[in-house]
């Protein structure tokens, strides 16, 4: 590839004018971005049409790493801290070349870098710097674990003949800096977990002891995949780590234990919520990742559109007073849709107050108690003092016995407005679940306003998502009448989705708004009345927004019938 400077070959393609360099070049002054960046950033061209011209100008390479499969072995060609460092990846490699894609083919300091790191001569391919960026973080992700781990072995090893020291006498950092070389490796080996669970969005952790092996396991838009095996050697190492960052007892192992740290990933601040659990094999450990300062969840991104959003709107701000009820499965987003519902409802008019357990947002605006019940901050009891703080909405970030329904039940019905969730998986169901835990059926009727019952689906990754026609037998199973020409969707695997065909999730709703019908079949405990009051009242069923979802290709009648089932 012979040198040349990206302004005069991309005013030689006519691409951009001798006017636009100009301005690009003032803009880049005193900046240190590469001029391509400053590029797009303001406007000028797009990455397309920069690497069009990169490729016409100077003959390189294009490759999808969205699609390119990268072998394993091609993090050993290269070190990470290079790879990070001008965000290149090499993709395949000869005894004497490496081809390496990066977003700048004309960075030659990156490619004399490589080249004098390898001692190959490198052949410069051109990608997508968002592909690059992501192919650097997949085909490195375990390489900080396994490298942490030998170091383990080995210092395990020296320990039997004296000459190690213990990696837990180290200050420890509540940094999670993967790279940190002068960590102990079983620093190094948490902090490298928790980075690539940053990095891949996961909300939990799993580090499961098993007869072998300690396997690491997280959760990624809602389905567990497995990590990294830990050698059961060091599984007390990566153990007593987390219970120090925790604060947790590191000699008691026979006891359920909880704490909690706070951490930098990133230039992120994450709450982690450690839990421990003796097994036969030694202690679990699951980790719940929690973002300091999210973004809140618009209406939208949580899924509500079409008639689920014009019904959740209609019942939400014509509701002042009675109970709405969030309803659902563990993980199935309600919280999420607790604090739309929250934000939409605040106001400088309004005082209004949350109990909740974690808090798991912070929102100005709105007074957030931390319920503690080891201090006797329980639901029931803050609920009562809440009562007499002149409320006008509370939101009850779950109930989870019949005193803290009782209580909200009792509120609403004076006059304020009580937003709450419940665990059951319908609609329907969160009226016997209230039932079961002993509140009397006159307070249900009189009370409750709405329920709102979600799932969480995982949305078809648009990079690899392809159309099939489908058997009779998937079609069936979506209740779906027989003998139609329909067209549903399916991810393949690629680079943006990990090779799973997801990415993302997105919610799906059934919203019933209590008529007197609804309200007088409760009070009678008749479910025969109560489904045919739910039918006049024109109830959609979870069901038929899957139905919707899959039929427009957001996502597939697998994943509804992993998360609902017969449903």
């Amino acid at each position: 590839m012979r040198y040349a400077r990206l302004g005069d070959l991309l005013v030689k393609s006519g691409t951009i004018s001798e006017e636009q360099l100009k301005e690009a070049l003032s803009l880049q002054s005193g900046t240190g971005e590469r001029l391509g960046s400053v590029l797009q950033e303001h406007g000028i061209i797009t990455e397309k049409q920069l690497i069009d011209t990169l490729m016409s100008q100077l003959g390189v390479e294009f490759v999808d790493l969205n699609t390119y499969h990268i072998p394993a072995e091609m993090a050993q060609i290269l070190p990470k801290s290079i790879a990070k460092k001008h965000m290149v990846v090499p993709i395949r490699a000869t005894r004497n070349d490496v081809h390496l894609a990066m977003a700048d083919p004309l960075n030659f300091v990156a490619v004399e870098e490589v080249r004098a790191v390898t001692r190959r001569r490198v052949i410069p391919v051109i990608a997508a710097a968002a592909s690059v960026e992501r192919a650097v973080q997949n085909l490195y992700s375990n390489q900080g674990a396994m490298q942490a781990i030998e170091d383990m072995q080995r210092d395990l090893l020296g320990s039997q003949y004296g000459t190690s020291s213990s990696p837990m006498t180290q200050a420890q950092s509540m940094t999670v800096d993967e790279d940190e070389a002068d960590a102990a490796p079983a620093i190094r080996l948490v902090n490298s977990i928790i980075d690539r669970a940053c990095t891949e969005g996961a909300s939990d952790i799993h580090m499961e002891p098993g007869e072998d092996s300690m396997t690491i396991r997280m959760r990624i838009d809602g389905a567990l995949r497995t990590i990294i095996p830990v050698p059961r050697e060091l599984q007390n190492s990566v153990i007593s780590r987390l219970k120090i960052m925790a604060r947790m007892d590191i000699a008691q192992k026979n006891v359920p234990q909880d704490g909690r740290a706070v951490v930098n990933v990133r230039q992120e601040t994450l709450d982690l919520r450690i839990s421990s659990l003796p097994t036969i094999y030694g202690e679990k450990v699951v980790i719940r990742l929690l973002r300091k300062t999210p973004e809140l969840a618009t209406l939208s991104g949580i899924g509500l559109e079409g008639e689920n959003r014009t019904r959740f709107c209609n019942l939400v701000d014509r509701t002042t007073e009675g109970v709405i009820l969030m309803v659902g499965p563990t993980g199935s987003g309600k919280t999420s849709t607790l604090y739309a519902m929250i934000d939409r409802l605040k106001n400088e008019e309004v005082n209004l107050v949350s109990l909740e357990d974690p808090v798991e947002y912070h929102i100005s605006g709105v007074c957030q108690v931390q319920i503690n019940e080891k201090t006797g901050l329980t639901f029931a009891n803050v609920l009562r003092s809440v009562l007499r703080q002149d409320p006008d909405i509370i939101a009850v970030g779950e109930i989870r016995d019949g005193e803290t329904a009782e209580i909200a039940m009792r509120a609403a019905m004076t006059g304020h407005l009580v937003l709450s969730t419940i665990h059951t998986n319908s609609a329907v169901s969160s009226v016997d679940r209230l039932l079961d835990i002993g509140v009397e059926p006159y307070l249900i009727a009189g009370a409750v306003k709405g329920i709102i019952s979600q799932r969480l689906v995982r949305r078809i990754c648009p990079h690899c998502r392809r159309s099939y026609v489908p058997s009779p037998e998937e079609v069936e199973s979506l209740g779906l009448p027989a003998g139609g020409e329909y067209k549903f969707y399916r991810g393949e695997g690629c680079g943006e989705c990990f090779n799973t065909g997801y990415r993302g999730r997105t919610g799906t709703f059934e919203i019933l708004t209590i008529t007197p019908a609804i309200r007088r079949a409760i009070h009678a405990r008749s479910l025969k009345e109560l489904e045919a009051a739910m039918e006049k009242a024109s109830f959609l069923p979870i069901m038929e927004n899957c139905r919707k979802l899959v039929l427009d290709g957001v996502t597939s009648s697998e994943e509804v019938q992993r998360v609902l089932g017969g449903g």
